[in-house]
C-alpha cells in the first residue's frame, strides 16, 4: 500500500520538477545525512525516485556532525556539499555565520507546507529523531518509565546508555522525578547537577554503555540488557528485520530536530531545491518513516499513517508532546565541562 502511494505521489510530482537537462551544471546532487542507517533510507526512500522523476543523479557522502567540518566544506572547491543535514545547534550558527543559503519557501512548497517548527531562514525541517525507552516485550511485558529502568530489583538485568553527558543526565533527573519542563532549569544549578549524578551512581554497576545507533540496537536484541536507551528509529528498523518484539516508549522520550541546508554558492541550487520539494511530500516521508523510523515534518504526514507507523513515528504529535526537546542552546554552553565531568565520573 505504501509503495503505491509513493509511486502515485511521484506521479504528481513529475510534472512540476524539471528535467536534469535544465541544469547548467553536470555534477551529481550532492546530499549529505548523518549515520549510515538514515543515509541507508534515504538512498531508497528519497534518492533513487528524485532520480526517476527528474534524471539527476544523487550522490551520498556521511558525516558525523560539527561546525567546523561545516567551515573546512564552506571553502571546498572539489566535490562540494549542496545539501546537508544539521542539528539545530549547527543550523543557527551557520545560518549566522553565512555558510547556508536563505531559503526560497515559494521553491520548495511553502512555509504553510510544513509544521512550525520546521521553519527557519536557512533550514527546513527533516526529521525528528527521538531517543526513547526500548526493551524486550517478551521478556517484559509492562510498558516500563524511566523511574523502572532504575529498579533493578524490581526488574533485574543489565540497562543501556549512550556513554556520554547529553540525554543521560536528563534521563537520570526524569526518573528521579522531575517533570520534563524542569529538566533544564535544574541542570541550571550545581545542586541539579549533583542531583543527576547521584542518580546515575544508583544504576552505574548495572550499566551497558553503547555508542553508536547500532550497539544500543545490538545490546537489545543480544539480551546483553533488558532495557536500553536508543534511537527509536533504530530500534523499529531493528524490530522490523529481525522479527523482534521491541517497546518504544515515548514518554519522557528525548527529541531532536534536524534540518536540511543548502551550503551557501552551490552550483546546483535548482536541484537542491527540488529535492527539497520533492522530499517534503507526506508520501514520500511516510517511505523514509517506514524505512528508517525518523519522523518527518510536512503537514499531514501523520493523519495519513496507518496506526501501526503512527506509533512509531517520533513526529507523531502525541509522541512528540509526551517528551522533551533537547536543549541544544543549554548543550552549547555546558558540553565541555558536563563532558569533562561525566568522563571523570564514568572513568572511577
Amino acid at each position: 500500500m505504501l509503495a503505491r502511494t509513493l509511486l502515485a505521489a511521484v506521479a504528481i510530482a513529475a510534472p512540476v520538477l524539471v528535467s536534469a537537462s535544465a541544469f547548467a551544471s553536470p555534477n551529481d546532487l550532492t546530499i549529505v545525512p548523518r549515520g549510515d542507517s538514515l543515509r541507508d533510507a534515504m538512498q531508497s526512500a528519497y534518492a533513487q525516485p528524485f532520480t526517476a522523476v527528474t534524471g539527476m543523479p544523487v550522490r551520498q557522502e556521511n558525516w558525523e556532525g560539527g561546525i567546523d567540518t561545516l567551515h573546512t566544506q564552506a571553502k571546498a572547491t572539489d566535490d562540494p556539499w549542496d545539501l546537508v543535514l544539521v542539528d539545530a545547534d549547527e543550523l543557527s550558527a551557520g545560518c549566522g555565520e553565512g555558510l547556508f543559503e536563505k531559503l526560497d519557501w515559494s521553491a520548495i512548497g511553502g512555509k504553510d507546507h510544513y509544521a512550525p517548527q520546521a521553519v527557519s531562514d536557512c533550514g527546513v525541517g527533516a526529521v525528528i529523531v527521538a531517543t526513547v525507552l526500548a526493551w524486550d516485550k517478551d521478556k517484559l511485558p509492562i510498558a516500563p518509565t524511566w523511574s523502572d529502568f532504575w529498579d533493578v530489583a524490581k526488574y533485574p538485568g543489565k540497562r543501556g546508555l549512550r556513554k556520554g553527558a547529553r540525554g543521560n543526565l536528563e534521563i537520570a533527573l526524569m526518573a528521579d522525578g522531575v517533570a520534563p519542563g524542569d529538566v533544564y532549569k535544574t541542570l541550571s544549578s550545581a545542586d541539579g547537577l549533583d542531583r543527576a549524578f547521584r542518580k546515575l551512581d544508583q544504576l552505574k554497576p548495572y550499566i551497558e554503555w553503547w555508542s553508536t545507533q547500532t550497539e544500543a540496537a545490538h545490546i537489545l536484541a543480544s539480551g546483553d540488557v533488558l532495557m536500553t536507551s536508543a534511537p527509536s528509529g533504530q530500534i523499529a528498523v531493528m524490530a522490523e528485520q529481525g522479527h523482534k518484539n521491541f517497546g518504544l516508549q515515548f514518554t519522557a522520550s528525548l527529541s531532536e530536530l534536524q534540518s536540511w541546508v543548502i551550503m551557501k554558492g552551490s552550483p546546483l541550487l535548482r536541484a537542491a531545491q527540488q529535492f527539497l520539494y520533492f522530499t517534503g511530500m507526506p508520501a514520500v516521508e511516510a517511505r523514509l518513516l517506514q524505512q528508517s523510523g525518523d519522523g518527518g515534518l510536512t503537514k499531514g504526514l501523520n493523519e495519513a499513517l496507518s496506526p501501526e507507523l503512527a506509533s512509531m513515528s517520533p513526529s507523531n504529535p502525541a509522541n512528540l508532546g509526551a517528551g522533551l526537546r533537547i536543549d541544544t542552546a543549554f548543550w552549547h554552553d555546558n558540553l565541555p565541562k558536563l563532558r569533562q565531568r561525566f568522563d571523570a565520573w564514568q572513568g572511577h
